[in-house]
């Protein structure tokens, strides 16, 4: 079993995968009388038809170690995920090799901060690590197939460093 060593979230070394969506440097704009800090248009939401919806999801939260079997993707639209409680949770991204998944990295993002994933990237299911593993998810609405799913013949094992 391979070991898929956990890192902590940054946009850069998300990136290829989607947007890091979090708070980091000045507020675009300042609004309500001056009391609130937009911080401006965070993610790229793409969808190759449908439409944005949004949804909650409940998760159960995951324990470390963590066996990774498979990874999903979806190729109509990206998909926004925005923790509702205080804590991070674990992102496993992987990228294309010639339409299967490369080599899985795992991510813990800190306390407030979210990510889309673009459209097409695989990525690992909702994994929170503290309840309630409630988040608010914004992804494409419409007709048709939009998930592929991948099982690795030999699972991974993710682990904190």
């Amino acid at each position: 079993m391979q070991t898929i060593v956990i890192q902590p979230m940054t946009a850069a070394a998300f990136a290829p995968f989607g947007d890091l969506i979090d708070c980091s440097g000045a507020a675009d704009k300042i609004i309500n009388q001056g009391l609130c800090g937009r911080f401006h248009d965070r993610a790229q939401m793409d969808f190759a038809d449908g439409r944005a919806g949004i949804s909650l999801f409940r998760a159960e939260p995951r324990h470390l170690p963590l066996s990774l079997e498979m990874v999903e993707r979806h190729p109509e639209g990206s998909q926004a995920f925005i923790p509702m409680s205080e804590h991070g949770f674990l992102v496993i991204v992987a990228p294309d090799d010639a339409g299967k998944p490369g080599q899985p990295l795992a991510f813990e993002t800190a306390p407030g901060q979210a990510i889309n994933f673009h459209r097409g990237t695989w990525h690992g299911v909702l994994t929170p690590l503290h309840a309630p593993g409630l988040f608010a998810v914004v992804d494409r609405i419409g007709d048709g197939a939009n998930l592929e799913e991948h099982w690795f013949e030999t699972a991974f094992q993710v682990v904190r460093p």
